[in-house]
């Protein structure tokens, strides 16, 4: 069953599976005694330490293992605010971060502090001359990931790190995505990963702060990890991380370009087998093993679904696979389709034969999604002109408020509205989506009494 889900657990790589099973049986002593067993764990937690740390690109001293991605990235956030707060409590983030970023900056806001929200473009990365322009006298720290864990656009690192150094302000980069592949650009003050993320256990991140960063670790002092990760260290699960970052990056090169072509074809035959697809994310800079697409009169959740029965796991930021009955927080800032989203993210070893199969069984699933919900299969004729029309979608999910509206918006004349009213927060980006797809006129939204109007003028 090919599993293409590597953006959120990535299969465990051989070399970790080796060295986490080595270390069990020579790591579980404290590697703080001074006894033989203790020297040995020592040793190997230094090993780890040394080679995680050149996987990055700092010093060995500058590494902190924590019990999670999350966890490095909250532990960052508080510390350096912490440390620099006679400097102000401003924030800047970018609109994309993950949600353990985003988390983070509501905590702080909760207790205070101001967040400040960097838009990005329809591709995904924020425009590093905007990004800049939003650290002021009192930012404490900012926020940019190497590159997107929803659609793997690479931000543009290397020129935010140079304006944050000119304006005296540390960055954060969340590098869980990008690892894999080769260290972030240079200029970065703290860094965090996730190990399951690049093939290791999961349940151990890092965190990497330069020296000379003021840095203030939040909650209780302990003796471990230089106070910045306090509990007894998993060693095995470090020692499997840090030997199969060395060893994806040895593989990084050619596993990547063999990848990068096989999501090359999936952005060029999804659009071209199924009808009223967008592929977002931008085409060229980009992580080589991530592709995402959005279907248009789909349900993300059923889609899912269907494809799980065909054999292959995939994910989806749409708002119908989702807890909070909202659209990824990424594609809304992006201003994309957000429905029957799919998430390809290819592991190491996949194969041509699980793509072509996938691309094989795709257009039939969407289709029959698409009959299910009813979705209009082909462009209804206009009859005689008729007054603007409302169609009534309150209380129904995505995708079918832009159902309706695909169905009914050959019954008016050119130049007449259709309006829209949903209480469905997908509605707010998928039908303007929709007016761009069709070329037709999104005029807005008004308020109404229950959700909102969404105003569609017919151009053609």
């Amino acid at each position: 069953m090919p599993y293409f889900d590597a953006a959120s657990a990535a299969p465990l790589h051989p070399v970790a599976r080796q060295a986490l099973l080595a270390a069990l049986d020579e790591g579980w002593a404290d590697p703080a005694r001074l006894y033989r067993e203790g020297r040995r764990a020592r040793l190997l937690l230094d090993a780890a330490r040394e080679a995680a740390a050149e996987g990055v690109g700092c010093r060995p001293d500058e590494l902190t293992f924590t019990s999670s991605g999350t966890r490095a990235v909250h532990s960052g956030i508080s510390g350096a605010l912490a440390g620099r707060r006679r400097v102000g409590r401003r924030l800047v983030v970018s609109a994309v971060e993950h949600s353990s970023v985003l988390h983070a900056a509501a905590d702080h806001e909760d207790r205070g502090g101001t967040v400040h929200q960097v838009p990005v473009e329809r591709t995904g990365a924020v425009d590093a001359e905007t990004f800049g322009r939003a650290l002021t006298e009192d930012t404490a720290l900012a926020c940019l990931q190497s590159a997107s864990h929803e659609v793997g656009t690479e931000q543009p690192v290397a020129e935010a790190a140079g304006l944050c150094r000119a304006a005296g302000v540390p960055l954060l980069v969340d590098a869980a995505q990008s690892l894999a592949w080769g260290p972030a650009s240079e200029g970065w003050s703290l860094l965090a990963g996730s190990a399951h993320k690049w093939g290791g256990p999961a349940g151990v991140g890092l965190l990497a702060v330069r020296k000379g960063v003021r840095f203030a670790p939040q909650g209780p002092a302990d003796e471990r990890e230089s106070g910045r990760a306090p509990g007894f260290e998993n060693l095995p699960a470090i020692v499997a991380a840090a030997a199969s970052l060395r060893a994806v990056r040895a593989e990084a090169d050619a596993e990547g370009a063999r990848l990068r072509a096989l999501v090359d074809r999936i952005r060029a035959r999804v659009p071209a087998l199924v009808p009223d697809v967008e592929v977002v994310g931008d085409p060229v800079r980009r992580l080589p093993h991530l592709v995402t697409f959005s279907c248009l009169y789909v349900d993300g959740e059923t889609l899912l679904g269907e494809l799980d029965r065909a054999g292959f796991s995939v994910s989806s930021g749409s708002s119908c696979t989702s807890s909070t009955l909202t659209p990824s927080h990424v594609l809304k800032a992006m201003g994309v389709l957000s429905e029957g989203n799919v998430r390809v993210s290819l592991p190491r070893g996949t194969s041509e034969e699980d793509v072509d199969r996938f691309l094989e069984v795709l257009p039939g699933l969407v289709a029959g999604v698409r009959e299910k919900l009813g979705a209009p299969v082909a462009a209804v004729p206009s009859p005689a002109p008729d007054d603007s029309l409302v169609v009534d979608a309150l209380g129904k999910r995505c995708p079918i408020p832009v159902i309706e509206l695909a169905k009914v918006i050959g019954e008016v004349p050119v130049g007449a509205t259709v309006t829209v009213l949903s209480d469905d927060e997908a509605a707010r980006l998928d039908i303007p989506a929709w007016c761009a797809m069709r070329e037709q006129e999104y005029v807005g939204e008004e308020p109404a009494d229950r959700g909102a109007a969404y105003v569609v003028r017919r151009l053609s």
